[in-house]
């Protein structure tokens, strides 16, 4: 047998558990402490997660957005996370299609914060050993897992170029 609860009688428990608008729940503070929660989040730099999976292509727009993200915003965290055929612009000598080495970018990138992070999977699936790999990057097991944990553990926005 089904019991069926009324509008009538759920309303009482709602209103109970509910705060009231501008209340601010238990812990007062109303409006202003939920705009001075959202002036925080707006201070607070925003960390974002480039995920690189393709190949020099896709770095090179990577390159550039970051560019113009520092740009507009210094205080950005951007973290780049490399893996499968995405790894490539982070080995010694790699170029883009104009013929433009990648390390002087990484490194330019790297001196105003940007982190760069390289799945060691990918280097054991293809045979790439850490010295082979730019100075700036940093590997991780898993670039996957690291995308993970960037979004879930620190609050980085997930972006691929």
């Amino acid at each position: 047998m089904r019991m069926r609860l009324s509008t009538a009688a759920f309303l009482p428990l709602l209103a109970a558990t509910t705060p009231a608008a501008g209340a601010g729940g238990p812990q007062g503070g109303g409006e202003q402490a939920e705009r001075g929660h959202i002036a925080a989040q707006e201070e607070a730099p925003l960390r974002i997660a480039y995920h690189v999976a393709d190949d020099v292509n896709q770095a090179a727009r990577m390159a550039a957005n970051i560019r113009n993200q520092l740009r507009l915003d210094p205080e950005v965290e951007i973290a780049v996370v490399a893996i499968g055929p995405g790894i490539d612009f982070l080995i010694e000598g790699e170029e883009d299609a104009n013929g433009n080495p990648f390390d002087a970018t990484v490194e330019d990138l790297t001196a105003q914060g940007v982190k760069f992070l390289i799945c060691g999977t990918t280097m054991t699936s293809r045979g790439i050993e850490p010295d082979e790999i730019l100075p700036e990057a940093r590997i991780v097991t898993s670039g996957m897992n690291e995308i993970a944990r960037l979004q879930l553990r620190e609050g980085y926005a997930y972006i691929r170029p």
